[in-house]
Formats: C-alpha cells, sequence, structure tokens
C-alpha cells in the first residue's frame, strides 16, 4: 500500500521554521506513545485557538511560496514539497473554516482548563493527534478530482467528530444549556467541513495555476488528443521544469540511447522495397488507456474484468502526473496489453520523451537479463551494452544528480518464458527495490510490461497502478493511416497503388484496432492494394501468412532465373522460404527464448530443412539467407536476432506444424487402415516433440486457424493420422530422420510427451467436433491411458507447457449411453480469439493460486480429466460403496435437502454452480457431510474438497474461504488436510493475517505456515 503524509510529515518536509506548530506536533506524537504529563503537555503554551492562528497563517504563506520551489531542487525533492503543500492546504482549510464556525462560544474557551491536567488535558493531546498526525488523501492521477475532493470531504469529517469529543470534554460543555448542546455537534460536523471544502477548491485551483503538477495529479486536464509520438508528454513536462545541462558523460549515453524519436516506426533491419516506415515520433499514435488499483480480489488476467475499469481521459497527462506524483516512488506502474498493442513501443517513446526532461529514463529488455537475477542486477546488465564500462546502478543515479530515474522493465511476460522458477513475487521484489532506493535517498520510479494473459502469474502488490492499452478507436485508425498515407503516397503512386483508406481498413474488424496488426495490414494492402480489392476479412493468421508469402514472393522475383517459372514452382519456392523461417521461429521457441544466435541457426537450419550437401554449397550460410528479411532485427548489436514481434514466431511455429501435418496427409492421404507405427511422421515428430505448442498461447489460436482453413476432407484425414499416431507415440520408433535437428537435448520421456500432447491439441483443433477420449485412444473404462498420459504430460512438459496445455485442451465429463466418457474441445467457434489466454474467448480462464511460493495451476472445469484425474476415480469407486457405508448414504444440506454424501463431493469436483454465494454453500455443505465421520474414507473425500477449494482461489471470495478454515480449526479437523488451503491464502492479500485471526484460525499454526 502506498503511502500518504500527515500534516506532521508535511511540516518536516517544508522545513517549516514556525516554532509553535513544530512544537506541538512533536508534542502530539510524543503524547501518542506516553501521554500528556510525559510529552510534556504542562509546558505547551499553545492552546486550539492559538494552533488555529498559526496553521492558518503558516497555510498561506505556503501557498504563497510555491512559485519560488520549481526550481533549485531535483524531481523527486520537489515532488515532496508539492505533497506536502497539499497535505498543509487540507489542514488550514479546515482550520480557517473552525474559526467561522459560528459556535456560541470562542475557541479560546476550550483552552481555559487545559492546563490543570487531568482527563481533559488528555482529550487535548488525543484531539491535537487526531488533527495533526492522521494521513492525509492526496490527489492521484487516476483519480478524477471528484473522488480526491470526496476524501477530503470526509477527513474533514473526521476532524470535525473529534473536535465535537473534546469538546465534551472541556469545561464549555458544562456551562451549554440544553439547546445548545444539541446544536454544537450539528454546527461542528456540518459547518466547518463544507466551508472548509469550498476553501480547498480555491486554493487547489491556486495551486494549479502555480504549479501545473497540481493539475496532472487530479485528472483536472482537457480531454485527450491523440497526438503522435507521446508529443504532449514532452511538453508537460517542460512547464514543469526547465531543461538540464551539464550533465555527467555518462548519463549523456544513456539518455542519447533512449532517444529513438528519429528511427523507423519498427527497427527493421531492411524494410520491404515498395513501402516507407514512419519515424516512431510521428507513427506512435498515444493509446486509450484503462487504470485499475490493484486489490486482493482482482483479475486483471481476465478481459472481461477491465470492461468495468476506468477509461483515463488523456493518457498523457496521467503518465506525466503518475511520473511526478510520491505514487511512482512507492510502487510500480504496470502496463498490460495484447501482444501487438504497443507495450514496447510505449518504453520506447516515453524514454525519449523524458530524455528531454528532469528524468532519467533507463530502459531494461528483460528478455536480454538473466530471468533469476534481482531488480537492481537485472537493471545493471540493461545498461550494460550502452555504457562503454561497467557501471553500477548507484553511480549512475549519483552521476545524474538529482534526475529521478524511469526504470521500464518491458517484457515480464518474456522472462517468465526465459525463468527457471516462477517469478510470482516479481513486483513485490520491485517494489522492495524501490523502498530500499528510497530509504538511501535515491528514489526510482519504475514501469513494468507484460501481456496480459500472465497477468495472473504474478502477485500484485495492493495499491499498485495497473494499464491495460486499449485498441484503437475509430479516429485514432484514421489518423495514423494518414501518417501512412502521407509517408508513402509518392512511392505507391509510382507504382499506380494507393495508401490504404480508413474505411477499408475498420471493415477488417480487429486486425485494424491493434498498432501492430494496423502496420502489418498496410504493409500487405501497398504490395498490390489485395485488401482494398478483396472485400473479404482476414484473420490474424492470414493476414501473417500472406505479408510473408507476399515478401517471400518479391524476393524470388528479384532473381532473373526464378522470375520466370511456373507459378507452381514458384510457390513451392515460396513454401520453402516459409519453412526455413518457420524453422527459425522453431529454434527460438524449444529454446524458450526470443532471440537466437547466427551460429545457431547454422546449425539447426540444414537439419531440419536442407538436402544432403546443400550447406556446403551455400557460402553466404543458413541463417545469413533466412534473416536477411524484413521480419528480423538485430539483438542488442550482436549477431543474435529476433523477430520484428514475438507473433511473428508464435505463428511460424503453427505454420511448420500444420505444414508438417499437411505433409503427412499429403504422402498418407489415400491409404487406408494405416497403423500409427507405419506412418511416417518423422517431420512432425522432428517440428513437435521438442515443446508444447501451448507453452505460448498464441500458438495453438495461430494453428487453429490455419487448420480450419484447410478443406474438409483433409481436416478428417489428418484426424484419422493423428489419432493413429497418438495411439503408438509412446512405443518405440527403431528409426527416424532429421536426427541432427537438436536445438536442446531433452530426455526421451519428455519428448515424448511433447510429442504426444501436441498431437492430441491437433486433433482437437482440426476436428468439427469434440473429440471423445475412449475413441480417440480406443480407451477402457476406467480411463487408465488416458490417465498415464496425462500425468506423463504433468511430469515432463514443465509449468508453462502443463499450464498451457490445461488452458488449451478443454475437458468435460459426460455420459453417453449409460457410459462415462470424457470430450476434449468443442467447434472453432467455441475456442475463439478473445478472452482467456488472448485466444481462447469461451473456454475458462486459466487461473493460478500460489502455495509457498510455488504456482498450483489448475482449470476446475477439467481438473478431473487432466490434472487430478485420480479424482474421478476415486468418486466412481465410492458410488459403488455406499451401500457399503450406511453412514454415508445421506445427509441434509442447509437447503433442506437430502443428499449422499458423495454426490456433494462429486457436485464440488464436477459440477459446482456459478455464483460464488452457490459455491460457497455447497462447500460448506460438503465439508459439514463429510467432516460428520471418522472414517479413512471421508478424510480421503475432504482432503479432494479441500484440494478444489484451495484452488478456487480469489474465484471465491476470501472472508468465506477464512471462514470455512475457521470452522475446520474449531472442529479440530487435522490440520495437515486444511494446511494447504491456509498457505494459498497468505499470499493473496496484505492483512490475510488479521482476517484469518478473526476467523478463528490458530495463531500457532499460521507462524507454523509463515515460515517456510
Amino acid at each position: 500500500m502506498t503511502e500518504t503524509l500527515s500534516y506532521a510529515d508535511a511540516l518536516k518536509i517544508l522545513g517549516c521554521k514556525d516554532s509553535r506548530l513544530v512544537k506541538v506536533v512533536d508534542f502530539a506524537a510524543t503524547a501518542a506513545l506516553t501521554g500528556w504529563a510525559l510529552a510534556g503537555g504542562a509546558d505547551l503554551a499553545l492552546g486550539l485557538r492559538d494552533l488555529q492562528e498559526d496553521a492558518v497563517r503558516y497555510g498561506n504563506d505556503v501557498v504563497r511560496r510555491v512559485p519560488e520551489w520549481r526550481s533549485g531542487a531535483g524531481r523527486f525533492a520537489r515532488t515532496q514539497r508539492l505533497a506536502a503543500v497539499h497535505a498543509v492546504v487540507i489542514v488550514s482549510s479546515y482550520f480557517e473554516a473552525l474559526g467561522r464556525a459560528g459556535l456560541p462560544f470562542r475557541l479560546d474557551r476550550l483552552d481555559r482548563d487545559r492546563a490543570a491536567g487531568g482527563t481533559r488535558a488528555a482529550a487535548f493531546a488525543e484531539l491535537v493527534a487526531k488533527l495533526l498526525t492522521e494521513p492525509l488523501p492526496r490527489p492521484e492521477p487516476h483519480r478524477p478530482y471528484a473522488e480526491t475532493r470526496e476524501a477530503v470531504e470526509h477527513h474533514y469529517r473526521r476532524m470535525s467528530e473529534a473536535v465535537a469529543v473534546y469538546v465534551r470534554e472541556v469545561a464549555v460543555w458544562d456551562e451549554l444549556s440544553a439547546d445548545e448542546r444539541l446544536r454544537v455537534p450539528v454546527l461542528l460536523v456540518e459547518g466547518p467541513s463544507a466551508h472548509a471544502l469550498r476553501i480547498y477548491d480555491e486554493d487547489y485551483r491556486s495551486l494549479t495555476l502555480d504549479s501545473p503538477e497540481f493539475r496532472m495529479w487530479s485528472l483536472v486536464t482537457e480531454t485527450q488528443t491523440f497526438a503522435p509520438g507521446l508529443s504532449r508528454v514532452a511538453r508537460l513536462l517542460a512547464e514543469l521544469a526547465p531543461p538540464r545541462v551539464g550533465d555527467r558523460p555518462m548519463i549523456h549515453l544513456v539518455r542519447l540511447a533512449a532517444a529513438a524519436l528519429d528511427q523507423s516506426l519498427m527497427a527493421v533491419g531492411r524494410a520491404p522495397d515498395d513501402v516507407t516506415l514512419p519515424l516512431l515520433g510521428e507513427g506512435y499514435i498515444s493509446p486509450r488507456c484503462k487504470v485499475a488499483e490493484m486489490t486482493g480480489e482482482c483479475a486483471p488476467a481476465v478481459k472481461s474484468w477491465w470492461k468495468s475499469r476506468l477509461e483515463l481521459s488523456d493518457a498523457e497527462a496521467f503518465l506525466v502526473g503518475h511520473l511526478t506524483s510520491p505514487h511512482a516512488t512507492q510502487a510500480p506502474l504496470v502496463v498490460l496489453g495484447e501482444p501487438g498493442s504497443g507495450k514496447t513501443k510505449l518504453t520506447e517513446v516515453l524514454a525519449a520523451r523524458l530524455a528531454s526532461s528532469e528524468f532519467l529514463p533507463i530502459k531494461v529488455e528483460l528478455r536480454d537479463v538473466a530471468a533469476e537475477s534481482s531488480v537492481i542486477s537485472q537493471i545493471e546488465q540493461g545498461i550494460s551494452p550502452v555504457l562503454p564500462e561497467k557501471v553500477k546502478y548507484q553511480e549512475l543515479v549519483e552521476a545524474a544528480e538529482g534526475m529521478l530515474p524511469v526504470v521500464m522493465l518491458d517484457g515480464f511476460d518474456e522472462l517468465l518464458q526465459a525463468a527457471d522458477t516462477n517469478r510470482y513475487d516479481y513486483l513485490e521484489q520491485v517494489q522492495e527495490f524501490q523502498d530500499e532506493q528510497s530509504r538511501l535517498g535515491r528514489p526510482v520510479a519504475v514501469i513494468v510490461t507484460s501481456r496480459t494473459v500472465v497477468a495472473d502469474r504474478v502477485r500484485f502488490p495492493q495499491g499498485v497502478l495497473t494499464l491495460e492499452l486499449q485498441p484503437f478507436e475509430k479516429e485514432q485508425v484514421r489518423q495514423w493511416l494518414e501518417i501512412w498515407a502521407e509517408t508513402n503516397r509518392p512511392v505507391l503512386s509510382r507504382r499506380g497503388r494507393t495508401p490504404l483508406p480508413a474505411d477499408v481498413a475498420l471493415a477488417q474488424g480487429e486486425l485494424a484496432r491493434q498498432p501492430l496488426l494496423l502496420l502489418l495490414l498496410a504493409i500487405h494492402d501497398a504490395a498490390d492494394n489485395a485488401v482494398q480489392r478483396d472485400e473479404a476479412v482476414l484473420g490474424r493468421g492470414q493476414l501473417y501468412e500472406s505479408l510473408i508469402r507476399g515478401v517471400a514472393d518479391r524476393e524470388i522475383g528479384k532473381n532473373p532465373e526464378t522470375r520466370a517459372l511456373p507459378p507452381a514452382r514458384r510457390r513451392g519456392l515460396v513454401d520453402r522460404e516459409l519453412v526455413r523461417l518457420g524453422a527459425v521461429a522453431l529454434s527460438m521457441f524449444v529454446r524458450g527464448r526470443a532471440v537466437v544466435s547466427e551460429a545457431a541457426l547454422d546449425r539447426d537450419l540444414p537439419a531440419l530443412c536442407g538436402a544432403p550437401g546443400e550447406e556446403q554449397q551455400d557460402e553466404g550460410g543458413w541463417a545469413r539467407r533466412a534473416i536477411e528479411r524484413f521480419f528480423f532485427v538485430h539483438a542488442n548489436h550482436t549477431r543474435d536476432y529476433e523477430f520484428l514481434h514475438a507473433t511473428f514466431g508464435e505463428f511460424l511455429v503453427a505454420w511448420l506444424a500444420v505444414y508438417a501435418l499437411r505433409d503427412l496427409v499429403r504422402r498418407h492421404g489415400r491409404d487406408e487402415d494405416l497403423a500409427g507405427q507405419l506412418v511416417d511422421d518423422d517431420l512432425l515428430y522432428a517440428v513437435t516433440s521438442f515443446s508444447c505448442l501451448a507453452e505460448r498461447g498464441p500458438t495453438v489460436g495461430f494453428a487453429m486457424e490455419l487448420l480450419g482453413a484447410l478443406p474438409a476432407e483433409v481436416r478428417a484425414r489428418s484426424v484419422t493420422l493423428l489419432s493413429a499416431l497418438l495411439r503408438e507415440s509412446l512405443h518405440e520408433r527403431p528409426r527416424r530422420s532429421f536426427l541432427a535437428f537438436r536445438p536442446v537435448r531433452h530426455p526421451v520421456p519428455r519428448r515424448l510427451a511433447a510429442y504426444a500432447a501436441n498431437l492430441t491439441l491437433l486433433v482437437v483443433a482440426a476436428s468439427d467436433k469434440p473429440v471423445s477420449v475412449s475413441e480417440l485412444l480406443q480407451d477402457s473404462g476406467d480411463f487408465a491411458r488416458w490417465s498415464s498420459y496425462a500425468h506423463l504430460w504433468k511430469s515432463q512438459l514443465g509449468g508453462e507447457g502443463w499450464t498451457g496445455l490445461i488452458g488449451a485442451l478443454p475437458a468435460r465429463r459426460v455420459v453417453d449411453g449409460g457410459k462415462r466418457d470424457i470430450r476434449l474441445g468443442g467447434s472453432a467457434e467455441s475456442w475463439g480469439f478473445e478472452g482467456a489466454g488472448w485466444w481462447f474467448g469461451q473456454a475458462k480462464p486459466v487461473r493460478r493460486t500460489r502455495t509457498l511460493g510455488r504456482y498450483r495451476s489448475y482449470a476446475l472445469e477439467e481438473r478431473p480429466y487432466l490434472l487430478n484425474v485420480d479424482a474421478d476415480l476415486l468418486t466412481d469407486s465410492l458410488h459403488a460403496d455406499d451401500e457399503a457405508h450406511p453412514g454415508l448414504i445421506v445427509v441434509q444440506r442447509t437447503s433442506g435437502q437430502v443428499v449422499s454424501c458423495t454426490r456433494l463431493v462429486e457436485e464440488v469436483l464436477m459440477n459446482r454452480p456459478s455464483s460464488a454465494e452457490a459455491r460457497v454453500a455447497l462447500y460448506a455443505d460438503a465439508i459439514a457431510a463429510v467432516t460428520a465421520f471418522q472414517t479413512l474414507r471421508s478424510r480421503r473425500l475432504l482432503d479432494l474438497v479441500l484440494r478444489a477449494l484451495t484452488l478456487e482461489g480469489p474465484a471465491m471470495p476470501f472472508q468465506d474461504r477464512a471462514g470455512i478454515v475457521g470452522g475446520l480449526a474449531e472442529d479440530g479437523v487435522d490440520p495437515a488436510l486444511w494446511r494447504p488451503l491456509l498457505e494459498s491464502m497468505f499470499f493473496e492479500r496484505s492483512d490475510s493475517w488479521e482476517i484469518l485471526l478473526r476467523a478463528g484460525v490458530p495463531e500457532a499454526v499460521m507462524r507454523e505456515v509463515r515460515t517456510p
């Protein structure tokens, strides 16, 4: 939780020299600990009337001096001063209103008997503490001024209530008539509060004129205009302070590295010949954003959760307000967005705008640093390529001499992909880094970017601000295309082409709403105006494939020998180019990195794509032939390469897998009744046996779209072949091709697990209807074969592969003809391209909860079939045993319904109601039923119920779960059973200890749990 100032804190920050105010503040702080007498109350000459006069006089003096503080201090020092000014204004406004409250007595009459000591003197000490030492509201850039004003009004009412309590303790109260005693509390609560608020409004308006920070802090700004390149950020910051000169050389290097506005909008190695990319400073459109302050019940990874969040009227003003507010140095700002929404570009442009102000932008690409390193070590790794020698972070900040560092940690999702361990506490580590730097006198603001889909993979500290970048609205699309047209109209007109019109682009729906997709759409159209000629709406996969094919075809057309080839031969060469690009993407994918070295590609590409002897004939090298294209850039000025955007790699991995499947169908399309052992699946095995495709959600989404575009007969044959291969996938194959392709060295069980999981994904994706497990695996009624596959996947695929598989493979329990079965997947529409995991809209989102620093992955609807297959088998056997255990047959629910105990457990595992309230009642009934019987079987049932409740996580209200844990403790249930539930709850909220303690959970058990 971020901290706010009290009046006492403000006086210290502003260096108040008013001895009487300083003395009374010190007295209030001491009296709260030692009491009135020991705090020196008898020697305190200042009374309430004197305090009122001094506070008003000091407040007026502070407001007059605000313009003087615009210079002569560093960025953070000025932020602290202005926050302190606001605190002083709140209190002085109240005291001014209190002096005009129209009370039936003068304030000095309240002080007559204070010096006598006793309870009345102690009451004065308590009053002073409430008026001067309580935390005060402050304006926040993510809150409208009306909310700040409401918080101030609420604080004024608390101050008035404290004065009213004090009045009842002094002699004046005894002198008042009965009518006056009735009127005084009303006069105190209503009069000063309303009047003080009017004075506060006037002073705040004055402050916004003298110091623009106050305007930025409270969203008192005009409606956002969509300016390119965050240009208003630089202008607004220029209003706040003059630019600095004379910095140390290393600072100039860091700021120069951040100034990228004159670079291309996409830092390509080679742009397509027929287009000119706009410059970053011109072609980046200021984004629309939604903002939320995180609490324990937030679900930022769920797209629907953002629908009710506040949309910022002016994102640029918010960024300025945030960076100049105290909040920026107390907690990181998290920027979320879908792939291609512009998260990285936002940090690049913002860094460039900040480089010319009193901030020190430090941009860190998290994919290029050691994932397990500390935050400060990652920052030092991030700046090392910029500086000629190794520099410690402390040295860099000291050289900045008062500039506020703004560290931009870009790509938390890529850090997760590269990490061998979970980084669920990463944001907490960032906040700890900020706290430590503030204690050392080096405050720092931090911005972290990530894909929205992994926001449930990290715990958000209470009070952290999170932005979600929103898709373009129509006016932004039009504005960007105007920039595109102005840049490309001359070159397009020479070839008889026209720039992409906004109306045509908007007809493409989603493709025009995301910045990256809009750019790719414009590039694709620039070749031959295909988007303008064809009225069909493209899918993402279609856009990527058309764009890549177009670039490859134009490259082939430059060679006179290939230009005249027949269309079929030319398409074959284009396919070969995509295979080569797909191999590059696969080389990155299986390594779990977005970057690959030239040397690694020279090993991997000929092993997967080449014919014997071809490598020796190619003097340019395999890597150089593949990466000399529009789609690649150098990584950190080395001989490492990465795609322009991660989604290129994700698409190409999917395309290569589908290409291998198409090749399989082409070679075995007419064969009948093939056994899996006879199918030549070597290429498919080489492509899909290193990593589960579901490790990256978009990859499965692209594969879905590509498979959906195939003819129905090809998809049907694909399902037949894939099913046969899956049934034989774990058996030994004597010979295989492509053995030289081994980008990573995995044990055989892991490769078999990845291959079987990917075959299952492809079967479900290619099928037009849900897939029956019993038919797919020709499994027996106990699902033993499916269980073995599931356990193999869970043990071998790693955290990313297993959790991705759960999210990408919907599973449902069904009864068909009296026989139980498991159905996988559904229609293509049910998978969708929105919602959980970015792609899967209708599938339930995969949530995660933490247990002692480890993620526990789950999808409650699928869990009995994927995560805990034995749970399904256990409930089956329990039904058969009901008659043998009469005590477990009949229990009564809270609703009065009589039901089998095991039926209740099955309902928990298989068919929970959708509303949280109904689920709470179900869990309560099930727990009450199974704890009524002290048998081994009931213990196993209770363990199942509590495991399900543990995995509910934030989907179940915290208070309700706390009540259940308290009830289990009160009933004497073995703590070993509910300990995992208690463990998971400790990592959700900062106040979990207090809530659980009030619920009746023994403190001794909680202390054991809190100690790893």
